[in-house]
């Protein structure tokens, strides 16, 4: 089955609140190892994320540059200008705490994500790693870019068991004449199906499978004289 964040988060999570001053932050993530860290309230609510850049931010800033005439260097102008979070660089740059140096809101996921949502939702917002929380905001982990490549360490024979038990077997009534063979994630797929829309749909479902890279379609598609996957249609 599709793997879930909750199958591949990190539980145990070092994690500041807002009063945490900088020195105390920038310790946390050297001795954790890490690149940021959440910022929880009481409660255990995400309120934030700090990041080591964040942390620079305060050392590229300091108050001796803000004298007149002086400009932000482009790259912090194109970060502020794209994040659109937060406060402004100066602010951030003049912060002690963990509250006033964090990058708010956080972008968050909860635990029974897919990891392909979780991958997805870094992209699309440029951060290596999300704080995991409940329905309420609280803290339950953190998954990082590096336990998202973990479904890609799945063997070949334990995607094409997941293939043929979980697709094959689950969607269609009948034993279709398919061959399933994997070698380093990459899928190829021999034989013949009722219909060319299960070839089609065969297809997909099996790229879908944690694991794979991709997906070699050698099936053929016969007339519609089997039963279809449950759920279809007749072409």
């Amino acid at each position: 089955m599709r793997k879930k964040v909750r199958d591949v988060m990190t539980v145990k999570v070092a994690s500041v609140n807002g009063s945490t001053p900088f020195k105390d932050v920038a310790e946390i993530l050297i001795h954790h190892e890490v690149s940021a860290v959440p910022v929880v309230d009481g409660e255990g609510h995400v309120l934030g994320m700090i990041s080591e850049a964040d942390l620079l931010r305060k050392e590229e800033f300091k108050r001796q540059y803000y004298t007149e005439g002086y400009h932000l260097p482009l790259g912090a102008r194109l970060r502020e200008r794209l994040t659109g979070r937060g406060p402004g660089a100066e602010d951030r740059a003049r912060g002690d705490t963990a509250a006033e140096l964090m990058t708010s809101p956080a972008v968050t996921i909860k635990d029974y994500a897919s990891v392909v949502t979780a991958a997805r939702r870094m992209s699309a917002n440029g951060v290596k790693r999300l704080p995991v929380v409940d329905d309420e905001g609280r803290l339950r982990g953190i998954v990082s870019r590096h336990d998202l490549l973990a479904v890609f360490l799945r063997t070949d024979e334990e995607i094409a068991a997941e293939i043929e038990d979980d697709v094959v077997g689950a969607l269609w009534p009948y034993r279709p004449e398919v061959e399933v063979s994997v070698k380093d994630g990459v899928v190829t797929l021999t034989g013949h199906m009722a219909t060319a829309r299960d070839a089609r749909l065969l297809t997909q479902m099996a790229g879908r499978v944690n694991g794979v890279v991709d997906v070699v379609d050698a099936l053929r598609g016969g007339p519609a004289d089997r039963p279809h996957a449950r759920g279809t249609e007749a072409s």
